[in-house]
């Protein structure tokens, strides 16, 4: 075949694609994706309201009032949130943000992959260019192959050549338990010795605030279930909970959900 038709079979197909998804508007939305080259508005934002996250309540208060400063225009600090799995890390990020938007658009979420961490100065060129604040979320970095990962982040958060625009800070979380301890601690505690070690705390001390999450005892975890199902009018048993969150392995904040949505199901309701 000879090159000028394989040229008209690609004029052809290009013709056929769906154009590209338009940008959205920074200044139009409640929560955005970004997808390593386009801001896109994310849709069906609607987190419950923050007060259901119980158990966590520390961790609540600084994210909430950090966030709250951020949103008003005052200094507010880049935030780590770190530890056991599905202890709210990532629905606080949303969560609190939504409950600002309740009083005010002035900030918005923005979740931006781990994967892509190069194309975050794209981003926050963007960004900086409207007239609003802006928390960028990334979940679940690995601190585990912090020499990729970890230097690229740090280089944004502190340090590099472009000063970041001051409309945007940063919250991120990862599922690495005793990320703090490890780093602060003999450098047998990471795989990769000392070098590994360095690059995880140089990193986690670019952070002004850093909030750590345990799992729960099980007076605790039960007020988790208590505040999910009272909010939906569940009728529930302790012991029925208890033997739920053993079949599952444990007891998290996401457990206390999946209970919750359990219970509906029984009940033919849908949250």
């Amino acid at each position: 075949m000879s090159d000028a038709a394989l040229e008209r079979i690609a004029d052809a197909l290009e013709r056929m694609a769906p154009p590209p998804a338009p940008a959205a508007d920074p200044k139009a939305h409640a929560a955005y994706r970004w997808d390593g080259d386009t801001l896109h508005a994310a849709s069906g934002f609607a987190p419950l309201p923050v007060t259901l996250l119980t158990g966590i309540d520390r961790q609540k208060a600084a994210a909430m009032q950090n966030i709250r400063r951020h949103a008003d225009g005052a200094a507010a600090h880049d935030m780590l949130l770190w530890g056991a799995r599905g202890m709210g890390k990532s629905a606080l990020v949303k969560l609190a943000v939504a409950s600002l938007q309740d009083h005010s658009a002035a900030i918005a979420l923005v979740e931006a992959p781990a994967a892509q961490l190069d194309t975050l100065p794209k981003l926050f060129t963007l960004l900086s260019q409207a007239d609003r604040r802006f928390l960028v979320f990334i979940d679940d970095i690995g601190f585990e192959s912090a020499n990729a990962e970890a230097r690229s982040l740090r280089s944004m958060l502190e340090g590099g050549a472009e000063e970041r625009p001051g409309n945007i800070r940063l919250a991120v979380t990862s599922n690495r338990r005793n990320i703090l301890e490890r780093v602060h601690g003999n450098d047998a505690d990471l795989p990769g010795g000392r070098d590994e070690r360095d690059d995880a705390l140089a990193l986690a001390d670019r952070f002004g605030i850093k909030l750590g999450f345990q799992y729960p005892d099980q007076e605790t975890w039960l007020a988790m279930v208590a505040a999910y199902v009272a909010h939906f009018d569940l009728a529930w048993e302790t012991e029925d909970a208890l033997a739920f969150a053993h079949g599952r392995g444990g007891r998290s904040g996401r457990i206390a959900w999946h209970y919750a949505v359990e219970l509906a199901g029984r009940a033919g309701k849908n949250i």
